[in-house]
């Protein structure tokens, strides 16, 4: 089990060969030990493996690091349930995603599926986002109780007073209706579509499948980020950080470094640099996939620092969340409009996934039982 043989490209089936990685593939029909254990056994995918499982830790290392903020609230408050479903969109993601690279020589079939539920958590990641977003960077935040019990009498009157002034400003414009009514639903919405796409590049342009799945997540990327776009290009909303210029300055090198190393992993998994100019050097460290891996987690990395600084904005300033732009909303999060959409999410994604998944095995089930009889 410990000296598992590795094949070269021309040794397995066709759409189980990855782009000028040429050895150090893992047959197809590996038994659940034999991948665990190719885990630690030098193949193509365990550096695909590492990238993503290591990761799970630091991020979990700077997660917490929340609680133990002064004045913060209990974990289980209601503040952090936004950044609770963040946590989960990127612990999905990344565990799926080192899963998928560790198990998908079970046989074609798995592989596919594994694939499936990788692009799936992508996608619950992108809505665990918006959340965090909607709720930390959304120009009136939506939290406007928060911190009232450490307030004194005088911060709650001001805070009372501009609430009345804003409830009786002008009607609100297409764009602050698309925030209060259309922005989570499209975003849900944009997140199917990108599994639909996504899976069907398994059959379908498979030629330019990486493209495909590079290009097909910059529309989620963009209508996550509105709220962020807002901050950072409206006069009037970086008005609501006056009072903490420097947490906004870092929030936008933050944001502005996550979209780099997004830019970068691009790159990285579209021009299959190193491996496309030196061939078989390559295949096991140092191929684009890792490198792309990489360049993702810091892009998640920079987000959670980003997401943060909002966050201690809030509860250092509570009168930030009330915005002189939007009206407040009357409630904050809750169970269902958190926890509750990225279940409702979840079911949907796993809905496409055993579609797909039964697809696949109508078409991959006597190519399965020949390789076993091979």
């Amino acid at each position: 089990m410990w000296s598992l043989p590795l094949v070269r490209h021309t040794d397995v089936p066709q759409r189980v060969t990855e782009s000028f990685i040429l050895s150090g593939y893992r047959f197809p029909n590996y038994s659940l030990r034999q991948c665990l254990a190719s885990a630690f056994h030098p193949t193509n995918e365990t550096g695909n493996f590492w990238t993503h499982f290591l990761p799970i830790f630091v991020f979990a290392f700077h997660f917490l690091e929340v609680f133990t903020w002064e004045g913060a609230p209990e974990p289980g408050s209601p503040f952090f349930y936004p950044f609770w479903n963040y946590f989960l969109g990127v612990l999905y993601l990344l565990l799926a995603s080192s899963l998928a690279h560790l198990l998908n020589s079970m046989s074609l079939i798995i592989r596919e599926i594994c694939f499936f539920v990788d692009y799936g958590t992508i996608s619950a990641y992108t809505v665990g986002s918006s959340l965090a977003y909607y709720y930390y960077i959304h120009p009136q935040a939506g939290i406007p109780e928060i911190g009232f019990e450490g307030q004194n009498t005088s911060q709650r009157k001001r805070l009372n007073a501009d609430e009345e002034t804003w409830n009786s400003a002008s009607s609100p414009t297409l764009f602050q209706l698309f925030f209060e009514s259309l922005y989570i639903p499209s975003t849900c919405l944009v997140a199917i579509i990108c599994v639909l796409t996504c899976c069907n590049t398994r059959q379908r342009w498979r030629r330019y499948r990486y493209a495909v799945r590079t290009l097909v997540f910059l529309l989620p990327f963009f209508i996550s980020s509105t709220p962020v776009f807002y901050r950072l290009l409206s006069p009037s909303a970086n008005s609501t950080s006056a009072s903490t210029p420097h947490l906004f300055c870092t929030m936008a090198a933050f944001f502005y470094r996550h979209c780099f190393w997004l830019v970068v992993s691009a790159i990285f998994n579209i021009s299959k640099i190193p491996e496309r100019f030196s061939p078989g050097n390559f295949d096991i460290w140092g191929h684009s996939h890792q490198w792309f891996h990489c360049c993702t987690f810091l892009s998640i990395l920079d987000e959670l620092q980003m997401i943060k600084v909002e966050m201690r904005a809030l509860l250092l300033n509570p009168a930030l969340v009330l915005s002189p732009v939007i009206p407040p909303r009357l409630s904050g999060p809750t169970f269902w409009s958190t926890y509750g959409i990225m279940v409702l999410l979840q079911g949907c994604i796993a809905s496409i996934i055993a579609l797909f998944g039964w697809q696949a095995y109508q078409i991959f089930a006597p190519e399965q039982k020949k390789l076993k009889g091979d």
